[in-house]
């Protein structure tokens, strides 16, 4: 399993945007956020501001899915990762440190940054065969 989980960090390393869904009272919202993820944590570090309608889904709805996507047509090398986890306000100051370290630019507008605790990775890997599928899941939940 904790094979599984480095080549999903492999992947997610070569990467900084995720795509997120949403929903509150059954309305759907997605949108892209830069990341940085920290794989002993199995979290992504986000920013965004209060005002944003995610966030609004958030507050109400802390359970979200996502992607991470390379984008190709060569379908060879299609690669892809899915996610669900839990959105909540970052309080780690490590994922905090790491998430300026890859976006030092964002430490002058003072971002609001967000914790995605995940607790499930399907990984499509097709240089590793077509259609490859690689699962992880936290199990301690």
């Amino acid at each position: 399993m904790q094979s599984n989980l480095q080549k999903i960090d492999t992947f997610l390393q070569k990467h900084h945007v995720l795509t997120l869904a949403t929903t509150k009272d059954g309305v759907l919202s997605a949108c892209n956020l830069f990341y940085a993820f920290d794989s002993e944590k199995t979290s992504f570090v986000v920013a965004s501001s209060d005002d944003t309608t995610h966030i609004e889904h958030i507050k109400a709805n802390s359970k979200v899915a996502g992607t991470v996507v390379l984008e190709t047509k060569i379908v060879g090398k299609i690669e892809g990762v899915q996610f669900r986890g839990d959105f909540l306000l970052l309080e780690d100051d490590g994922l905090k440190k790491l998430y300026l370290k890859k976006f030092p630019y964002a430490l002058a507008m003072n971002p609001k940054l967000w914790q995605i605790k995940v607790d499930y990775f399907k990984l499509t890997d097709n240089t590793l065969g077509f259609g490859k599928k690689i699962i992880w899941t936290n199990a301690s939940l």
